[in-house]
C-alpha cells in the first residue's frame, strides 16, 4: 500500500500530465496543497520532495516549485555486454593510476575518479564529531583499536544492517580502511592465486586490481545496463568452470549505475548458494538511490553465511576517512585474522567520529537531501552528453549513484579521447580499464558528482566537440579507404 505523500504526488503528476499545469508552471504552496488534498503540510512537502527526485518538479530558493521542461527521451541506453566466454588475467590497469595522479591537480576537470565534489558532502558536520572525538577521547583515539574494530561503530552499522532485513550483530562486522580494503579481504579468504573469478562486465576498475593483484583470473559475465548481471550467463559459467567467488555491486553499479530487483538478487544468491560458491555483494553506492525507499540487499537472502558484504562511507560522509566495513560471514575468522596482518587496525579516531555522527542522527536526512542532488547532477550530464555528444551516443540511465556510462560511435577511440581531453585539462575514464580483457574501446564513464558551473558545462561541450571530430575524422578516412 503506497504512503500518503506518494498518493499526493501520484496526483500531481497525473496533473501534469494532463496540462493542469505546464512546464514552467509554479505549484500552489505547500500550505495550499495540504489544505486541497487534506493532508499535513509534511506530507505535501514530502510529495513535492519526491516529485523533484523524479525530475518532474525543480525548486526555486524563496519561490516554490515549479513544473520542470518536458525532458526529452533519452535515445538508446547502452548494449547488453558480450564479454568472452572465458576467464582472463587482468591488464592494463596501469592507466589508473595515471588518472589518479591527474584527478589530484585542482587544474583539471575531475570528470574520471568516481569521487564526490566537497559540496555533496557534510564536511561541517563531520569534521565537528572528528574534532568532538578528539576531545572526548584523546587517549583512545591514540591507540591502536584492533580487529574487529570500535563497538560503537559497529553497534551502528548493525542497527542500519537490520533495517535492511539481515540478521547481523555487532559481532558479525569487521571495520576496514574502506571498501577496497573489504574487498581485498573477502578474496583473499575465498579464493586463491589461479582461481577463476565472476564478475560483472563492465566492472568497476578498483575490483580488477584487487583481482590483478591477487593473481586471479577475471571471469566476465555479460551485464544487462538496467537489470544487471545476467543470471542465464552466470549459470553457464558456473557449470563450465570452476568459479571460486562471485562478485556484484547490486544497488547502482558501477559504471552503469542499475539496481537490481530484489528477484533477482533473491535467484543469484540461491544459483550461488546451491554450488557452494561465495557471493561478494559490494553496496557501497547502496544509500543513493534517487527514489525514497533504499533497495535491499542480497545479504538478507543468505541463510548459510555465503554471502560477503562489503561497504564504506566514502561516498556518503567522507572519502578521506578511509572507512569501510565487511560482513564477513562463514569467513569471519579468516577475515579478521587477515585485517590483522595487512595493517594492524583502521584510524581509530575516524571511527569514533562517525559512530558519535550515526548515533545523533541527521544521516539520513543528510542522505535525503544529497540524493536529490546526485539525481539532478546525473540528469544534468546526461543531457549534456545526448545535446553535444556525435550521433549514435547511448547514455545510461542510473537509478542511483552519480556516474554515467557512455557508448559512443565505434569511430571514436576513447584512449585517444582520453590523451587529447587531457591535453586540455579534462580527465575522463576510458572504457578499457573497466574490462579484464580490453573491451569497451568507445566507451567512457564520467563522474557526476560536480558543481554545475560553467567551468564543468565548458568541459562538456569541449569533450563532445571532440568525440564529435574523432567520429568525422574516421568516418571520413573509411570512406576514402
Amino acid at each position: 500500500m503506497p504512503h500518503l505523500y506518494e498518493t499526493v504526488a501520484a496526483e500531481l503528476e497525473t496533473r501534469i500530465e494532463n496540462g493542469s499545469y505546464r512546464p514552467g508552471d509554479r505549484l500552489p504552496g505547500v500550505r495550499r496543497l495540504s489544505t486541497q488534498f487534506q493532508v499535513s503540510i509534511s506530507t505535501a512537502v514530502e510529495a513535492c520532495r519526491l516529485l523533484e527526485d523524479r525530475g518532474r518538479l525543480e525548486v526555486r530558493p524563496r519561490s516554490g516549485y515549479y513544473v520542470c521542461a518536458a525532458r526529452p527521451q533519452p535515445r538508446h541506453e547502452p548494449s547488453v555486454s558480450h564479454p568472452p566466454d572465458e576467464p582472463h588475467a587482468v591488464t592494463g590497469q596501469h592507466l589508473v593510476l595515471q588518472i589518479a595522479r591527474a584527478t589530484n591537480d585542482p587544474g583539471n576537470v575531475q570528470l574520471a575518479a568516481a569521487v564526490p565534489d566537497v559540496s555533496f558532502l557534510p564536511t561541517a558536520a563531520v569534521n565537528r564529531a572528528m574534532a568532538e572525538a578528539a576531545r572526548k577521547h584523546a587517549a583512545e583515539g591514540s591507540r591502536y583499536e584492533f580487529p574487529p574494530g570500535n563497538p560503537a561503530l559497529r553497534q551502528q552499522i548493525a542497527r542500519r544492517m537490520a533495517d535492511l532485513r539481515c540478521a547481523v550483530g555487532p559481532e558479525d562486522i569487521i571495520i576496514t580502511s574502506g571498501a577496497q580494503e573489504s574487498l581485498t579481504l573477502a578474496l583473499h579468504a575465498v579464493s586463491k592465486p589461479g582461481d577463476v573469478v565472476a564478475i560483472e562486465s563492465p566492472a568497476f576498475y578498483g575490483l580488477l586490481q584487487v583481482i590483478e593483484a591477487s593473481g586471479l583470473q577475471a571471469l566476465e559475465i555479460p551485464t544487462h545496463p538496467s537489470e544487471g548481471i545476467s543470471l542465464e550467463a552466470l549459470q553457464l559459467a558456473v557449470e563450465r568452470w570452476p568459479v571460486a567467488a562471485c562478485v556484484v555491486v547490486s544497488n547502482f553499479s558501477n559504471p552503469l549505475g542499475f539496481c537490481m530487483s530484489d528477484t533477482r538478487k533473491q535467484a543469484l544468491v540461491e544459483l550461488l548458494s546451491a554450488r557452494g560458491i561465495p557471493l561478494i555483494e559490494d553496496d557501497v553506492y547502496g544509500e543513493l538511490g534517487f527514489g525514497v525507499n533504499r533497495p535491499g540487499v542480497a545479504k538478507s537472502w543468505d541463510i548459510g553465511g555465503g554471502v560477503i558484504y562489503c561497504s564504506s562511507f566514502s561516498k556518503t560522509l567522507s572519502p578521506g576517512m578511509r572507512l569501510g566495513w565487511i560482513v564477513p560471514g562463514r569467513y569471519r575468522d579468516k577475515v579478521e585474522y587477515d585485517k590483522y596482518l595487512l595493517n594492524l587496525a583502521s584510524a581509530t579516531l575516524p571511527q569514533l567520529a562517525i559512530a558519535q555522527l550515526l548515533e545523533r542522527g541527521g544521516y539520513d536526512r543528510y542522505l535525503r537531501q544529497v540524493r536529490r542532488q546526485y539525481a539532478a547532477a546525473v540528469a544534468r550530464v546526461s543531457d549534456a552528453v545526448e545535446l553535444l555528444f556525435p550521433t549514435g551516443t547511448r547514455v545510461s540511465h542510473p537509478r542511483g549513484g552519480f556516474v554515467l556510462w557512455v557508448e559512443m560511435p565505434p569511430q571514436v577511440n576513447a584512449q585517444t579521447l582520453h590523451r587529447l581531453a587531457l591535453e586540455e585539462n579534462i580527465i575522463i575514464a576510458p572504457g578499457a580499464i573497466f574490462s579484464a580483457s580490453g573491451k569497451y574501446p568507445h566507451h567512457i564513464r564520467l563522474n557526476c558528482a560536480l558543481p554545475w558551473d560553467t567551468r564543468l558545462q565548458a568541459a562538456l561541450r569541449r569533450l563532445g566537440e571532440l568525440a564529435t571530430r574523432l567520429a568525422e575524422t574516421e568516418k571520413n578516412s573509411s570512406l576514402l579507404c
